[in-house]
This record gives structure tokens, C-alpha cells and sequence, in this order.
């Protein structure tokens, strides 16, 4: 795989008219990851995704895919593949040969299609509806099977556009389970309105408003999970004083209306969050402090809404 940016733009512009979807956006994908898209309805992620693709032309700026300059299909036939928000299929076909057509036109060989159709619909557990016509499909079938055709073939970077809205929790967590093992195989973005399933799946994230990044990097680095600890406290005391001393060099705030301490720590051979927890938690309890909620950093939706939050993100119902 390149070295490389998977998916590079640099100072791009786009307006619809009167209307500016993408100002200047700056965007790096590091080849290998799971990248995240996150942002509001017209934040310009669906226009981004269609410029990488090459559906639509930017009115100014730089694209590269795989280090190799903009879309072209002879340059990235096959290597570059995406599942549109509103895909739609042939409604005539049935199921397996509308994947067989797909794999063609991506460049998978006629010797090799038939292996390649059977492994993509028992990945989106469609092998029993191999031989029905794509329109007797529910739309959570169709889903699958539009998640299923962006993996045909080898493609080096896939663009994903809500890929688990419309399944149900059993399958949705199936195709999360199977994005996060494709990290280091390929490049892999995902747009999405789920913040927590953002986080479960990626290893990178850029926030997109009004076509532009807000914050981007790795989601360790953005949540503050690598060198933060965030308390929650009910009420009762709260031994600052004796915190700070016991975690000398390190910041220690407190929030009193949310009532959250917050540890940001210094990195040192040897000592860890949990060293660095324990010792918080130590002093806290000998003080007498009721500890509601103990986490590393912030959840991603909190730090999306700008929230104080000290509580680990509820679990993904898939």
C-alpha cells in the first residue's frame, strides 16, 4: 500500500449556485485507516465523497487518491470503490448477477467473479437470496448489498456513505465488525451521523461544518483518551489541593457546575493512565469524595456538542 495519503485534498472549493458546500476544504486520509466523516446535514461530506469519486468536479483546488492525482478511471479502475448514501441497483437483476455486473465493471476477472460474488454475499448474509430479483429486496437487503459491492474485487480505498443506516442492530453490528478488520488491508472512510459508532470502528476522524474541518486527527489524539482522565464527583468534598500535590506536573482542573475533575497528564516511561487513576482515586476516597464516573478523555460525541462530559459513551445497541 503507498506510503502516501490514501485521499488528499487540499484548498478545494464547490458551490451549487448561490450555495458554497465545500470552502477551502483541507482534508488528509491516512492510508490504511478507518477514517470517519462527521458533520451536520450541509456540512459537505456527500460532496466531498463525490469529488474523491470523480462525480463531481471541484471548482478549485488539489485532489489526489493513492497518491496518484484526481479520479481517472483507467488510474483507479478497481482501486478506488464507494456506496453512496441513496445507491441505487438494478431492479431486474437478480441478486448475484447484479454483483457478478458490478465486479466486471471494477475489474475482477470472468475466472474469478463466481468465487468472488459467493464471498461477498456471505459477508452481507445474502447467499440464500443469491437467485431473487434485487427489487423483492427490504431496504435493509439493499443496504447490504450495496455494502457488499464496495468490497468486490481489492480495491485500495472504499467511501462509505451511512452504510449501516437501515440495517437492523444484529447486522449493523456485523458490518462494523467487518469494516474494523479491513484497517491496515485497506483505506476505508465512513460518513456517518453516529458518533459512537464513529468511534467504535475508526481509528481516525475529521469534523466537517459548512465545508470545511473543524478538528481532525486521530481519535485518541482528538478525544483526549491518551492523556486525559475525566472524574465525575457527586456532591461532597473535593480535595483539590491534595490531588494537585499528589500529581505534581500534571493540570488539574475542576468544573463545578458539571462537577467533573479533569487530569491532563504528562507522559513518562513508565507510568500509565491507570498509575495516574489510581493515585486520583487514592486520594479522592481517603477524602471521602463519591465518584460517579471515572473515564479516559471524552467521548467523541462530547467533544462534537462542546459537552463537559466525564461518562463513557453508552454502548452501541449492535
Amino acid at each position: 500500500m503507498s506510503a502516501a495519503p490514501a485521499l488528499l485534498l487540499d484548498a478545494v472549493y464547490k458551490r451549487y449556485g448561490r450555495i458554497k458546500a465545500l470552502d477551502g476544504l483541507a482534508l488528509e486520509v491516512p492510508a490504511g485507516t478507518v477514517f470517519g466523516l462527521v458533520g451536520p446535514n450541509g456540512a459537505g461530506k456527500t460532496t466531498t465523497f463525490a469529488i474523491a469519486c470523480g462525480f463531481l468536479k471541484a471548482d478549485r483546488g488539489t485532489v489526489s487518491l493513492l497518491g496518484d492525482g484526481p479520479f481517472d478511471p483507467t488510474r483507479h479502475r478497481g482501486r478506488i470503490t464507494a456506496l453512496p448514501q441513496d445507491a441505487a441497483l438494478g431492479r431486474d437483476l437478480n441478486v448475484a448477477e447484479q454483483l457478478a455486473y458490478l465486479g466486471r465493471l471494477q475489474g475482477v476477472s470472468a475466472r474469478a467473479i463466481r468465487g468472488e460474488v459467493q464471498r461477498i454475499l456471505q459477508l452481507v448474509d445474502l447467499t440464500e437470496r443469491a437467485r431473487d430479483r434485487t427489487r423483492t429486496l427490504s431496504h435493509g437487503m439493499l443496504r447490504r448489498l450495496g455494502i457488499g459491492q464496495a468490497f468486490l474485487g481489492n480495491p485500495e480505498l472504499v467511501l462509505l456513505d451511512e452504510p449501516t443506516n437501515g440495517l437492523d442492530p444484529r447486522q449493523a453490528h456485523v458490518i462494523r465488525e467487518f469494516i474494523a478488520s479491513q484497517r491496515g488491508q485497506r483505506t476505508i472512510v465512513v460518513s456517518s451521523h453516529n458518533l459512537h459508532e464513529i468511534e467504535t470502528i475508526c481509528d481516525h476522524v475529521a469534523l466537517l461544518e459548512r465545508g470545511r474541518v473543524v478538528f481532525a486527527g486521530p481519535i485518541a489524539q482528538v478525544t483526549g483518551r491518551n492523556d486525559e482522565i475525566r472524574i465525575a464527583l457527586a456532591e461532597g468534598p473535593v480535595p483539590l489541593d491534595a490531588i494537585r500535590a499528589a500529581l505534581a506536573g500534571d493540570t488539574v482542573t475542576w468544573d463545578e457546575k458539571a462537577r467533573i475533575l479533569k487530569l491532563v497528564f504528562q507522559k513518562q516511561p513508565g507510568r500509565t493512565a491507570e498509575d495516574v487513576t489510581g493515585t486520583a482515586l487514592r486520594v479522592l476516597l481517603d477524602a471521602g469524595a463519591r465518584i460517579s464516573a471515572v473515564n479516559r478523555g471524552q467521548s467523541l460525541e462530547s467533544k462534537y456538542l462542546g459537552l463537559p462530559d466525564a461518562t463513557p459513551p453508552p454502548s452501541p445497541q449492535a
